[in-house]
């Protein structure tokens, strides 16, 4: 038995070593006729069309793996197992490893409605500096202006927030102390015109026939009238406006030089030389409330309610506010105590375009917002939309005075409100004792419609007709007692 049992461990194999060579020998074949096969197929893996490797049935190697959708593979290399056997979709292992979708960072757009880190108080009456000085150190600011206004029986301080604070948040602070009558931001106002070039062939002064203003001036000049104009600074000395400005007051200080759009605002309204302006005779109220800068010229609530305030106390009859800017509260009370003592008031509707949001003081209801057209009668494409658009007037491609005797051509909702504005002066030279509301009234009554019939959200009622406006109002006249009384 032994000898059997050596026989088969050291010579012939036996019947069960045979059985498992051959199944070894058939495992062999089998491998090598089907590696050819699989190399060829990941060869082309993510560099050509996919290749249909449906072979028979999947054997699942290891049932406990699945694909997840949250491995990052930016981690790969750092710890985990090697890319080839990481759990997760397959991908081409010859590229780089797919990127995470960059983080979104927040938006860093800027708030340009109002002054960063300056907040406005207003108190009531005339407080002293123990009181002020008070407030600051209770608040946390630092006092930076202090201005009296008799127009509203107020006193306003502008503040500035030396620490980290939003403006909105020291604005609901100071909102919850009862010695303060009102707070808010220190919004920004822009004047609203853009360069342009002259039109070919479009008349000089194409607006004159448009508006009907040379048989108009057979009427009425505007002779005496007062239009406070609140812009940026005007060049009296221009021969256009010889004689027409009746008072200066410079809101900003520093002395400024002359700027282009006042000068070109006061010329639509009362130039009398080369130039034809709308109320040639009316007296001007030159207010400079809007210094120069790269983004263009810029104003702000405080210096627009001193503006404001000093218009009303030089008896001004109309005020042009050829400028635009976020709803604001100061600045609406300052407006309505004007319209409460018969001032009437004009501004740009806006250069925002058709999406933008009402533009103020335009769309404020005390006030009369004009639009642009151009010389045929098309809405000028930036202005402003919505029901706050009271009437149309010509803006586009409109020449001008400019600063040192100097000409040019612009186009805006300034220009179309600064001849509204000339218009409404002819008509109170007629009669003194119209109001607003009547010089409203007989303005969009007396426009000549365009666009859709009636009123509408671009043209307002229509374009404004000078003549048939003026013509409208009844002169008075004198009396036995020396008196006027309407016709």
């Amino acid at each position: 038995m032994a000898g059997q049992r050596n026989h088969h461990e050291g010579g012939q194999p036996g019947r069960a070593t045979r059985r498992w060579s051959w199944i070894f020998a058939a495992a062999a074949a089998v491998l090598m006729a089907a590696v050819p096969q699989a190399s060829a197929q990941f060869t082309h893996v993510g560099r050509g069309p996919s290749i249909n490797m449906n072979t028979g049935p999947r054997i699942s190697i290891n049932p406990h793996i699945r694909y997840s959708p949250n491995i990052n593979y930016d981690d790969l290399g750092r710890g985990g197992p090697p890319p080839r056997y990481r759990a997760g979709p397959p991908r081409d292992f010859d590229g780089p490893p797919a990127r995470r979708a960059p983080k979104r960072k927040p938006s860093s757009v800027a708030d340009n409605t109002f002054v960063p880190k300056e907040v406005l108080i207003e108190i009531e009456g005339t407080p002293g500096d123990n009181e002020a000085n008070a407030l600051a150190r209770r608040h946390r600011l630092t006092r930076v202006e202090t201005q009296r206004f008799p127009l509203l029986n107020s006193t306003f301080f502008r503040w500035r927030i030396p620490d980290g604070r939003s403006v909105d948040t020291v604005v609901r602070e100071l909102a919850a102390d009862r010695s303060i009558r009102s707070a808010q931001r220190n919004s920004i106002f822009r004047l609203q015109q853009a360069a342009a070039a002259a039109e070919k062939g479009a008349p000089e002064q194409y607006a004159l026939e448009k508006l009907q203003l040379r048989q108009a001036h057979a009427l009425s000049t505007g002779e005496g009238v007062r239009v406070a104009v609140i812009d940026s600074g005007i060049d009296a000395a221009h021969p256009e406006l010889s004689g027409v400005v009746e008072s200066a007051f410079d809101a900003l200080g520093g002395g400024e030089a002359a700027h282009a759009h006042g000068t070109g605002i006061a010329g639509i309204i009362a130039a009398h030389g080369r130039l034809t302006g709308a109320a040639p005779s009316a007296r001007l109220i030159a207010i400079r409330a809007f210094g120069a800068q790269k983004s263009g010229a810029t104003s702000t609530s405080f210096v627009l309610l001193k503006s404001i305030d000093y218009a009303v106390s030089h008896g001004a009859q109309i005020i042009n506010m050829s400028f635009a800017g976020p709803q604001d509260q100061a600045l609406r009370r300052g407006l309505g105590v004007a319209a409460d003592k018969g001032i009437t008031l004009v501004a740009a509707a806006g250069n925002g375009g058709p999406k933008s949001p009402p533009l103020y003081p335009g769309a404020d209801p005390r006030v009369i917002a004009v639009t642009a057209t151009d010389a045929s009668d098309r809405l000028f494409t930036a202005a402003n939309r919505g029901p706050y658009i009271a009437i149309a007037a010509p803006g586009v491609d409109i020449l001008t005075a400019l600063p040192d005797s100097k000409y040019g051509v612009s186009s805006g909702t300034s220009l179309s409100a600064a001849f509204v504005s000339g218009l409404a002066a002819l008509m109170l030279a007629r009669n003194p004792a119209l109001t607003p509301d009547d010089l409203r009234l007989a303005l969009t009554k007396a426009a000549r419609d365009l666009g859709p019939a009636g009123r509408d959200d671009q043209f307002g009622a229509g374009e404004a007709n000078a003549l048939a406006a003026v013509a409208a109002i009844e002169a008075p006249v004198a009396t036995a007692s020396g008196s006027a009384a309407p016709r």
